[in-house]
């Protein structure tokens, strides 16, 4: 591998040599050589039309650009903190027994890639279809890869700019990464979290026993986008959180009501409602009567978990 502001081929640049390309990355400094002998009595370097230095004497008037050398072998100049529009065709130009010879060298600027526009994060419905953009600077090229950052992704979802999501599932929820990589220096990175939004889904439910007179839970789970709002009805009527010895508690994914003692008219079917503004779920669930003694382990199990604190 070349070294910054060394020409790519071996050696100083000649007058019987083709151009010579000398690769820096952005913000480093160029060195441009140019071979001299005894014969030459007039040197000079040029950029394009306009002359940066003619022997000692400087023309330019770009404070990084400065006079390495000047012997009776090498003529060079150093370009500090290079920019991309320093990249382009140098001359050398030599005065040899009234003879005008040139030698060019061509600076290459390498640019560092860099994102410039990448999509904003956003909210979709389940089922959408989700576009998002990431486009980048840099020289060479960058090249720009989608990956989706879940356990149960594996590589990139996307070789390119845009990346496409037909149907979008709740299951594709979460952080997007974007790469623009250009081996000049690390990738850059940048990240768009995309939120699904999908209507409740109540998972499976137990139906649950207890005794006369004991505690007995009854547990709702379910998982909805934005979070679902839970009720609770006992065949039509709607079971009311100041309801003496019950206690109805809610979080963002699961419903808990506890009938602290248990009588006959507390068993029977119970439902289960959970809501968003995307739609809506529903689940039965019975409470029965078991005749098991006190010291029953399942009793003693529903009753530790009665009394577990609520959790989100």
């Amino acid at each position: 591998m070349a070294l910054p502001g060394v020409p790519v081929r071996s050696g100083d640049a000649g007058f019987s040599k083709a151009m010579d390309n000398v690769t820096v990355r952005q913000g480093d400094s160029a060195i441009l050589r140019c071979a001299v002998d005894s014969r030459v009595t007039r040197v000079a370097w040029l950029n394009r039309s306009t002359i940066l230095y003619t022997g000692n004497d400087k023309w330019s008037i770009d404070p990084r650009v400065v006079l390495l050398s000047n012997t009776q072998s090498q003529y060079s100049i150093e370009i500090q903190n290079v920019d991309s529009y320093d990249e382009g065709a140098y001359t050398c130009s030599v005065q040899t027994d009234n003879q005008p010879k040139t030698s060019r060298v061509h600076l290459i600027v390498q640019v560092p890639p860099r994102i410039t526009e990448i999509s904003s994060n956003i909210a979709v419905n389940e089922g959408s279809n989700v576009s998002l953009v990431c486009m980048a600077t840099g020289k060479p090229e960058p090249v720009i890869n989608w990956r989706y950052l879940s356990p149960k992704a594996r590589g990139f979802v996307s070789e390119d700019e845009y990346l496409q999501i037909i149907g979008i599932t709740k299951e594709q929820s979460g952080q997007y990464e974007c790469s623009a990589a250009n081996d000049v220096s690390a990738p850059d990175v940048r990240r768009v979290k995309v939120t699904v939004n999908y209507p409740p889904y109540i998972l499976e439910t137990l139906n649950i026993g207890a005794p006369l007179g004991h505690q007995g839970v009854l547990r709702c789970d379910a998982l909805a986008v934005p979070a679902a709002e839970f009720k609770w009805y006992k065949e039509d009527k709607r079971l009311s959180e100041s309801r003496r010895g019950v206690k109805v508690e809610n979080s963002e994914n699961f419903s808990r009501v506890t009938f602290f003692n248990v009588s006959e008219q507390d068993y029977g079917n119970y439902t289960c409602v959970a809501t968003n503004g995307l739609g809506q779920s529903n689940a039965s669930i019975i409470l029965f009567e078991i005749f098991q003694s006190t010291s029953s382990p399942l009793l003693q199990e529903e009753t530790t978990a009665a009394l577990t604190p609520l959790k989100g």
